[in-house]
């Protein structure tokens, strides 16, 4: 990769998008060498890495979080870019497939052969069923189309076409924060306005003020702020609260250089390197950007109706009051060591809290150390943000998982890993790997000030080796992209990290269309 010689106007394009020369040959030798595998020790278990919140912990954890809220200490921050086209896979290779006179807007004269099957005719047979049906009715109306009348005659590729297309609601090009969820009688309610709801009972402060952070790709930022403008003000007034909501898109500095299948510099037709937004780890910027204490981060397409909301907020509440409380002790600490104490009995504990609570690997000669020597290894080891991941048991969805791991320096620490950064053709790795008990549904409570109040700088804290290297297409092309370390796993490698068992029932993500029939996103 060193061999390449870059042009004077491919350098102009790398210092128009923020992108150092140094760094974009930093990215290319990804390509060219193994990514080191994560190390599995042992799953973490309950009692084992993974914690159980006892009820008689719970008063407490709820009025530190109360109280700390109430000073509007807390943040949401929503990653909110996700397309909705992965959620209409399958009805739009369907709609591919058929030919181009039964698709181009006017109704058929029959019912197209082959009929949807599988997964798109479960789709279709249900499009009455799901919140943004009504939307499509009225579409399907003002041109001079039946719904009932087509869905009854099987003609599911008309309705698809202006569910799914532009030329009616154009909905696979939309972000999934913008599609309708859910159903309440005649009101129905997007993914975004159902984070507002939710947020309202964790994030309001003495003011009634909620705040959110809402991550968006540039060509949508103006449909969810349309959205926020039409829903913020009837919201307010129904929950008795002022949102100040901030959006944020990723930032063209963290998108990464694909190269050919030979290994090359991928160009573009026109002879211009062709960069790629750098993934979900590319987001840690927006994160540290986003002004937070503490923050409540959560996926778009991770939200519930009404009815069942209570658990998960009575949960976010509980993680919120764990990591005041966790904070406050780490900060005393932290005060305590920095102001130059080395008194033996407030080093010893100070090391067993840290081993014991937040996993921090002590060295075996620790203990012999001089006082100077072993604050100042408590001080590095203790001053970094800290996270509360919750975690559900493991009922087969894909994703990371909290493993310990162990570190080249023969330590461990407790992380979140997927299984492309471990090497599973190993037997002894693939057996750990498949024994896990939990599972990451990207629930987190993370703090992002030091103890003096002073934002962290997040990228010290992330492995910059745990990249991911994919396999994709442009303009019928094969290249091979490169994604930053993902924002909960390889971007928080870093962190000190405490994992909470929390119930299923606050895991509810949709991924597919399907999804949208589960009994937790349907009406009662």
């Amino acid at each position: 990769m060193e061999s390449w010689h870059f042009t004077e106007q491919d350098r102009w394009q790398m210092a128009a998008l923020g992108i150092s020369e140094a760094r974009v040959r930093d990215q290319l030798r990804f390509f060219s060498r193994p990514r080191p595998a994560v190390k599995l020790a042992r799953p973490c278990t309950l009692g084992d890495g993974i914690r159980r919140l006892a009820p008689g912990e719970q008063a407490r954890y709820l009025a530190l979080q109360a109280e700390a809220a109430s000073r509007g200490r807390f943040l949401k921050f929503v990653p909110a870019s996700g397309a909705a086209s992965r959620m209409f896979q399958a009805p739009l290779s369907y709609l591919a497939e058929l030919p181009p006179e039964l698709v181009a807007g006017e109704p058929p004269a029959g019912v197209p052969d082959p009929p949807p099957a599988g997964p798109v005719a479960a789709f279709c047979q249900a499009l009455s069923r799901f919140a943004f049906f009504p939307d499509l009715a009225r579409c399907l109306k003002e041109r001079g189309l039946h719904p009932e009348g087509l869905l009854a005659a099987g003609a599911y590729h008309c309705a698809l076409f202006y569910l799914l297309t532009p030329a009616g609601l154009n909905y696979a090009a939309l972000p999934k924060g913008l599609l309708k969820f859910h159903r309440y009688g005649q009101e129905c309610r997007t993914a975004l306005e159902e984070h507002l709801v939710e947020a309202a009972f964790y994030v309001r402060d003495w003011e009634g003020r909620c705040r959110l952070h809402v991550t968006v790709l540039p060509e949508h930022r103006e449909l969810f702020a349309g959205l926020l403008r039409e829903a913020q003000p009837r919201w307010e007034v129904r929950l008795g609260c002022r949102f100040q909501v901030e959006f944020s898109c990723q930032s063209h500095a963290t998108d990464t250089l694909a190269v050919d299948l030979d290994l090359r510099p991928f160009r573009e037709e026109d002879g211009r390197l062709h960069f790629r937004p750098g993934g979900h780890g590319a987001l840690l910027t927006n994160l540290q950007d986003c002004g937070g204490d503490l923050v409540y981060i959560k996926n778009i397409d991770n939200v519930v109706p009404d009815r069942l909301k209570e658990p998960t907020i009575l949960w976010k509440r509980l993680m919120g009051g764990l990591v005041v409380e966790v904070e406050g002790r780490l900060h005393g600490l932290l005060r305590q060591l920095t102001a130059g104490e080395t008194d033996p009995g407030l080093l010893a504990d100070a090391a067993a809290w840290a081993r014991e609570e937040l996993a921090v690997s002590l060295p075996p000669e620790f203990a012999a150390w001089p006082g100077d020597r072993r604050r100042e290894f408590l001080v590095a080891a203790l001053n970094r943000p800290l996270r509360v991941c919750g975690v559900v048991k493991n009922e087969g969805e894909p994703g990371g998982a909290p493993f310990w791991v162990r570190e080249p320096d023969g330590g461990f620490s407790r992380q979140i890993v997927e299984g492309a950064q471990v090497d599973l053709a190993d037997p002894e790795q693939r057996a750990v790997w498949e024994a896990a008990t939990h599972f990451n549904p990207v629930d987190l409570v993370v703090t992002l000030r030091d103890y003096q109040g002073r934002p962290f700088e997040l990228q010290r804290f992330a492995d910059p080796e745990a990249v991911f290297i994919s396999r994709k297409s442009y303009n019928g092309r094969k290249l091979l992209a490169l994604e930053l370390p993902g924002l909960w796993n390889g971007g928080m490698a870093r962190w000190l990290t405490l994992f909470v068992e929390v119930p299923a029932i606050t895991f509810n993500p949709v991924k597919t269309a399907l999804d949208l029939l589960r009994p937790e996103h349907l009406p009662e």
